[in-house]
């Protein structure tokens, strides 16, 4: 059985892990050194009811995580988020990433946010195209601002607005 629900805390040694394949082996985040487990803690114990982080969890295992993240710590940003969307490498393509953004573009609505943006690595059309389908806009490029695996890497901005 499939849920999407909130994270909790028993969930974090599988968010944990999830996170630090996608820093070893990904573009997807340009943390470099793995995350402890107490570092996962305290991100998520940092999250409210407006910047919430939802779980996709598979007979008792979380297979992927998403979430909304403050935009900046001043307050003008405060009805703009940051959302992140991380699928364990063996369930990527296969439509948890989709329901997971679902909920958690809903989430955000919900929680009367105004704006979302994602940053997301150049070449990762599997992204950029899943967010478009969701209604974001690509903003702006932000070139070779990242250095991982030898390479020089952009990011793009998108960015999604909420009008009603």
């Amino acid at each position: 059985m499939i849920t999407v629900r909130p994270a909790e805390i028993q969930d974090i040694p599988d968010i944990n892990a999830i996170y630090n394949d996608a820093i070893r082996n990904t573009v997807a985040t340009f943390d470099t050194e793995p995350r402890s487990l107490e570092w996962t803690k305290n991100w998520l114990l940092g999250h409210d009811e407006n910047h919430p982080v939802l779980v996709t969890e598979e007979e008792g295992t979380v297979i992927a995580w998403a979430s909304l993240s403050r935009w900046s710590d001043r307050s003008a940003y405060d009805g703009t988020a940051e959302l992140s969307v991380y699928v364990r490498e063996d369930k990527r393509g296969t439509g948890f990433g989709r329901e997971l953004m679902q909920e958690i573009i809903a989430a955000g609505k919900k929680a009367g946010l105004h704006s979302l943006i994602s940053r997301i690595s150049g070449g990762n059309d599997v992204s950029f195209h899943l967010h478009r389908t969701f209604g974001f806009e690509e903003i702006g490029i932000l070139r070779e601002v990242g250095f991982k695996f030898d390479q020089w890497i952009n990011v793009h901005l998108y960015q999604l607005l909420f009008t009603d």
